[in-house]
């Protein structure tokens, strides 16, 4: 799952990248803005420019790799109606984008299947570019998911922790960057044999692959 990909498969890969996570910047923006702080809006990244949004190594690794990360958008909480819930909402905002993403590009499978006869040789491209978009877009929500500072699962995971165990939680924000370093030199380093990430995307990939596009794999 983590081998470099040919430049075919590079070329095709692009677009899905930088549609995947501008979508997801663009609903973290999005989000805060309707729950009432314009932080991100002023700073133009309320935005489906993908130049506003892109981090030069994080978009690198997305595009050798299903893992990867684009600038975070900037939030103030103080300017929520409910800091907590909302802030747990604009987390889980860009999440959910990747998902709805996902199944989009997995209906977008099935209907190529559906119409290979007539595609012909236009099959295969498409197919790939479909492909990529469901496991892009699956990699970026569960990695996204991690109770990792300064992931989206961090927020996330803080918000629902009670109040008690959230200074505890929050202990764990020096850390972050080394777990999200190993996590991403661990599959190269090992030729892809050990990958934490790919155990968890794989079984989500499968099951859109099985219950939405319609085939087993």
């Amino acid at each position: 799952m983590f081998n470099f990909p040919d430049p075919v498969e590079l070329i095709i890969r692009m677009p899905v990248v930088l549609l995947a996570l501008t979508i997801h910047e663009f609903a973290h923006a999005y989000a805060a803005y309707r729950l009432g702080d314009p932080t991100a809006y002023r700073q133009g990244r309320c935005s489906l420019n993908p130049l506003v949004h892109l981090d030069p190594l994080g978009t690198l690794c997305l595009m050798f790799a299903p893992i990867g990360w684009a600038k975070p958008v900037p939030i103030n909480p103080g300017n929520f109606g409910k800091p907590r819930r909302d802030d747990l909402i604009v987390s889980a905002a860009g999440v959910g984008s990747n998902l709805v993403q996902a199944v989009v590009f997995a209906l977008l499978v099935r209907l190529l299947l559906a119409k290979a006869d007539a595609l012909g040789d236009a099959l295969d491209p498409m197919l790939t570019m479909a492909s990529l978009g469901m496991l892009i877009n699956i990699a970026l929500a569960v990695f996204n998911m991690l109770p990792v500072f300064p992931l989206d699962g961090y927020h996330v995971t803080l918000h629902l922790l009670p109040l008690h165990a959230q200074a505890s939680f929050e202990r764990t924000r020096p850390f972050g960057m080394f777990v999200i370093l190993g996590l991403v030199m661990l599959p190269m380093a090992t030729d892809g044999r050990i990958s934490p990430l790919s155990m968890v995307i794989s079984p989500v990939f499968n099951f859109l692959v099985h219950y939405v596009v319609g085939v087993d794999l």
